[in-house]
Parts: structure tokens; C-alpha cells; sequence
């Protein structure tokens, strides 16, 4: 029937296209209000509260050294305020009062979060070439985080990096436990790995 195939369409995009509702402008006077109403009414759906013009001033003031923030993060620590105008203290202090001190964060980096980790079921996972020092070839710590999804293996993993890789895989070492892991080994998130293969990557 038709009520039957609207169902079964909503279902498949649900599992096809998952969803999450950004709330943005939780500076304005009437988002609390505003934002319980969508709460009210998607109560199956994750409904994040999100001020990006909150972020966005928190990130510039970052870039100009202004003050020290992490995208993400509770809260902001003024480290220079004789630079500031008072126009920009005063966003400053609305900010703090009004988002962090209300919803702990400006929700930007949190809904990226959710929708990554927890709705896509993504693994950020981090290879390396030294499993001591957790450097690359030229000596840089960390240096790239690849987003591998759920059931992804060594292999796979491998192949994201190169091709050339790849075909030559061996296994991998678990930086943490120094352990070989197997190219078929499920990648688990914030794995730090070096991948072992016979064949060196293409130019």
C-alpha cells in the first residue's frame, strides 16, 4: 500500500542517510525556546544545540593570539586582553554566558564528532614509519589521520595510503602494544599502526 511504501522509505533512508538536526543560532534570545521545541518534537532524532558565529569569533580571536582555544572545548582563556577593544570583550563574555556556560561547547566540532564517530561508524586511524617515536619518514609526529570506516582492515587501510602498499602487505605493529596485527585485522578507533609490506610506495 501506499502507507507501507512511504514506511519502508523512511526506513531505508534512515539507515542509507543518517540524520542529525544542528540547531544553529543558540546566541539569539529566543533559541532556548526554540531549541526544547525541536527536542519536543524530534524526540527520536539527535538534536545538537550549535552557535557557529560563537565558533567562528572564538577561532579568529585564536588565530590573532588574543586568547587560547581548542575547537571543541568548554571553555576560552583570555591571554591577552589589553589587545582587546571592549566590543570585543563583550562578545567575549556573551559567548562564555550564553553558549558555554549554558551548553558547554558551541557545538560546531561536536555535531562534526557525532555525526563522524557516531553516526558513520568512522575510525580515525593514524599510520606511521617509526613506532617509537610515532613519526613519518621525515621525522613529523603524527602526521596524518585517516577516517576508515566501520569493519575496515590493515589492508584497507593500506590501500588508502597507496596502492603500491598495498599489494605488497605483510602485516601491520601496533605502536601501543608492539604486537603484529594481521592485514585482515579490524581497525578499532584512534589505532596508531605501522604498516609492513615488501613493496615500497610508488613515486
Amino acid at each position: 500500500t501506499p502507507s507501507d511504501d512511504r514506511k519502508f522509505a523512511a526506513a531505508l533512508r534512515e539507515i542509507s542517510k543518517p540524520t542529525i538536526i544542528v540547531a544553529n543560532k543558540m546566541d539569539l534570545d529566543t533559541a532556548p525556546e526554540n531549541f526544547q521545541r525541536l527536542r519536543d518534537q524530534l524526540v527520536d532524532k539527535i538534536v545538537i544545540p550549535c552557535s557557529a558565529e560563537a565558533e567562528l569569533i572564538l577561532r579568529r580571536a585564536e588565530q590573532r593570539g588574543l586568547i587560547k582555544y581548542v575547537p571543541g572545548e568548554e571553555k576560552f582563556e583570555i591571554i591577552n586582553s589589553s589587545a582587546l577593544t571592549d566590543r570585543q570583550k563583550w562578545a567575549l563574555e556573551i559567548i562564555r554566558r550564553k553558549i558555554l556556560d549554558e551548553y558547554m561547547r558551541t557545538g560546531v566540532q561536536f555535531a562534526l564528532n557525532v555525526a563522524v564517530f557516531k553516526l558513520l561508524k568512522m575510525s580515525a586511524v593514524y599510520p606511521v614509519y617509526d613506532i617509537k617515536k610515532l613519526t613519518d619518514h621525515k621525522g613529523n609526529i603524527l602526521p596524518d589521520a585517516y577516517l576508515m570506516p566501520e569493519g575496515a582492515t590493515v589492508e584497507d587501510l593500506a590501500r588508502e595510503i597507496h596502492s603500491d602498499l598495498a599489494k605488497g602487505i605483510l602485516y601491520a605493529i601496533d605502536a601501543r602494544t608492539g604486537l603484529r596485527l594481521p592485514a585482515s585485522y579490524k581497525l578499532k578507533d584512534r589505532d596508531v599502526l605501522s604498516i609492513v609490506s615488501s613493496q615500497k610506495r610508488g613515486g
